[in-house]
């Protein structure tokens, strides 16, 4: 083994002291291929002499966690994670960080690498995965979508509370709108979900800004967010908006990316990351959108209000039109709310019809966005589609920034999408004279008696929120056959961009956002009792034997795979488990292990592939296997054909974590070319169950 060049950071030591590395392997979804990295690494150690520990960040936390005393005594690190990993107790250390494939198909050369590796410094920025290590999201992407996992919980919590006040305490009021009492219970409920908007942008921008730049970040990130979204500061009566954000999140990132590059004397260095970077980075950017970009924003404003002011003698439909466009192309940002406050300000001139058209295209994002949630599940995963029905009660309301979300996870079909819609919308409402006589929208105005011409309000409603659905689940699936067109990971279904949860998309925001909604879970859930009862009544080699906690039987075997395509296997192996009587709906179970697909390949390479799926169409946890002869191409990051098919599935109702563990162990024995050749050569059913006992 060659040494590396420059003394290992380490420091001393003796002669002949065994080579110490340390490993942290994660991927976005933190199963299958997080565990086989790690299994893969340790026997590339093991086979050389070498002293090994490996950290998995999977879905059910940190396992085998590196501590100060492994650290300190390291000689170098690897970092095999498709997902943002916290390098700042690696400081001192060579650090090599690669995508997790590369884990998984080339440990012997990381170990070899490492040894000459940089050494990681204090503030340093993570290192971009290496090339090679599979087909991975743009850091950009992935950073977009940690601000928007992050952001979710403060739109849907914000928008909700804010809702639920309106209907419960809000009534119309001639001089003031839709009015909560003031000093009631209502209005304390109202505030609390303003406050979770207020804090939905700056959200935003600062975990965009912490996924290019890490810790450093967060801080310009967050501030520059908050100045974005408060027009006060560079005199424009409406604020940047999400837009915005997602400009001051770039902005903060990157700038702290440049600054962490500037050479500081030694003594400096310590302070960098919580003091001087944070501090310089937030003072720069804030004063650059106050004075740089603030100005156009607030220029877009004032000159947007005089040309709508001389359109208010042009054809309602074309005037309703524009302000639909408008009302649907921010959500909350200058453009909507030049439209927004034109229409308010006319309410007091007597002319309500403005007002009527903005009331109307106001509800059209959020109705439109969580309609398509609906209407082609299989594009969305299960955290979108739990914004969606979050997203469709805000727009019931009148509360626009319930599609924000969506519009910031995809702007390009969002988008354009909504402001269909919202054009249809105004213009219907602008066609039949609809009256709004307070300054809110969505069908809640219409409800306590604001608005005249109710049935028509509602048509127009109606039909620019199928237009935006029905547009946004076109431009979206278009985006994804045209996406897995190019990448050589391609599902053979429409799926959805996988949200992020963190960016990792990750993170808290997500109802799973420990993993990716669809994704994680999707896998063996709790013992079944009857199962385990049915397996310990037969004997040892008899044909009810069960293995992998007893949810895998020889019903669901099969040693001949007809399927030539992925998709055709996926439906073959929902058949198969339908056998075992736990499948209430084969259709919906094929169509979510289609969508689980679309978020990132389940083919783990070597000749491997784990279908998953966690949905209400299986009554009980059920794991199936089969053999495939001649190999189906599914995308593995090797290239390999998978022959050896396991398909898991799990109800949405299950709990804990047993279904994790033993995905993992399923992974790390997959890892075993013995094990994988006694799959292989097993004759019939009731050998394979022999072979899987050795899972455990």
């Amino acid at each position: 083994m060659t040494s590396p060049a420059g003394p290992p950071p380490t420091g001393g030591g003796g002669e002949r002291k065994r080579l110490k590395l340390l490993a942290v392997t994660a991927c976005p979804t933190g199963i299958a291929h997080t565990y086989m990295a790690a299994e893969k690494l340790a026997q590339a150690g093991e086979s050389r002499g070498i002293e090994m520990k490996v950290e998995t960040q999977g879905s059910i936390g940190a396992e085998n966690v590196l501590d100060d005393n492994d650290v300190k005594s390291a000689d170098g690190v690897i970092v095999a994670a498709d997902k943002d990993v916290d390098l700042s107790r690696f400081v001192g250390k060579r650090v090599l960080t690669v995508g997790v494939a590369e884990g998984i198909h080339h440990p012997e050369r990381l170990i070899e690498q490492v040894l000459s590796a940089p050494v990681h410094t204090t503030g340093g920025a993570p290192t971009a995965s290496a090339a090679g290590g599979g087909k991975e999201r743009s850091v950009g992407y992935k950073a977009l979508m940690n601000g928007v996992s992050y952001m979710i919980p403060f739109v849907v919590v914000g928008g909700l509370l804010i809702a639920i006040s309106l209907s419960l305490g809000g009534h119309t009021d001639p001089s003031g709108g839709l009015v909560i009492p003031k000093d009631s219970f209502w209005m304390d409920v109202n505030n609390i979900g303003v406050i979770g908007f207020t804090l939905m942008v700056p959200i935003l921008s600062g975990y965009i800004a912490y996924a290019i730049g890490d810790r450093p970040a967060l801080v310009p990130g967050m501030i520059g967010g908050w100045i974005a979204n408060t027009g006060e500061l560079y005199d424009s009566k409406a604020g940047a908006g999400f837009i915005g954000a997602i400009v001051t999140g770039f902005l903060a990132g990157y700038l702290v990316l440049w600054i962490k590059k500037v050479k500081v004397p030694k003594f400096v260095q310590p302070i960098m990351p919580i003091i001087v970077i944070p501090i310089v980075a937030t003072t720069a950017l804030g004063l650059f959108f106050i004075y740089v970009i603030g100005k156009p924003i607030s220029w877009v404003f004032e000159h947007l209000t005089s040309w709508l002011s001389g359109m208010t003698g042009a054809s309602a439909v074309l005037l309703g039109a524009i302000l639909g466009l408008m009302i649907a192309f921010d959500m909350g940002g200058p453009v909507n709310k030049t439209a927004f406050l034109f229409g308010a300000g006319l309410i007091a001139t007597g002319n309500q019809t403005v007002m009527g058209m903005c009331a109307a295209a106001i509800p059209v994002m959020p109705l439109g966005q969580g309609l398509a949630t609906l209407i082609r599940k299989r594009l969305y995963t299960e955290q979108e589609r739990e914004t969606g029905l979050a997203s469709l009660f805000m727009g019931c309301f009148g509360i626009s920034e319930g599609a924000i979300p969506f519009a910031a996870a995809r702007p390009a079909q969002v988008i354009p999408a909504n402001m269909l819609g919202g054009a249809v919308a105004g213009a219907v409402a602008g066609i039949a004279g609809v009256e709004d006589a307070v300054p809110h929208g969505g069908p809640i105005v219409a409800v306590l008696g604001a608005v005249s011409g109710v049935p028509m309000f509602f048509v127009a409603v109606v039909i620019g929120s199928v237009v935006t659905a029905l547009t946004t689940v076109a431009l979206v699936d278009l985006g994804e056959r045209k996406r897995r067109g190019e990448a050589v990971v391609g599902a053979g279904t429409a799926g959805a961009e996988p949200v992020l949860v963190g960016a990792g998309v990750g993170g808290p925001g997500a109802g799973a956002v420990g993993e990716v909604p669809g994704a994680a879970g999707a896998v063996v859930g709790q013992r079944v009792v009857h199962g385990a009862e049915a397996s310990e009544t037969a004997d040892a080699g008899g044909a009810r034997a069960e293995v992998l906690s007893g949810h895998l039987t020889e019903q669901s075997v099969k040693v001949e795979l007809g399927a030539g395509d992925k998709e055709s296997a996926i439906r073959e192996m929902a058949d198969l488990l339908a056998r075992t009587g736990k499948v209430a709906d084969v259709g919906e179970l094929v169509a979510t292990a289609l969508r689980r697909e679309a978020q990132g390949t389940t083919g783990l390479g070597e000749e491997i592939a784990i279908p998953h799926a966690k949905t209400d169409a299986v009554t009980a946890p059920v794991v199936g296997f089969a053999r495939s002869a001649q190999g189906v191409e599914w995308g593995s990051l090797d290239g390999t054909k998978a022959r050896l098919v396991f398909m898991i599935a799990v109800p949405e109702a299950a709990a804990g974590d047993e279904h994790l563990r033993i995905l993992a162990l399923l992974s790390r024995k997959l890892t075993d070319a013995g094990f994988r050749e006694r799959l292989l050569a097993a004759p019939d059913e009731s050998a394979v169950l022999g072979v899987l006992r050795e899972v455990g």
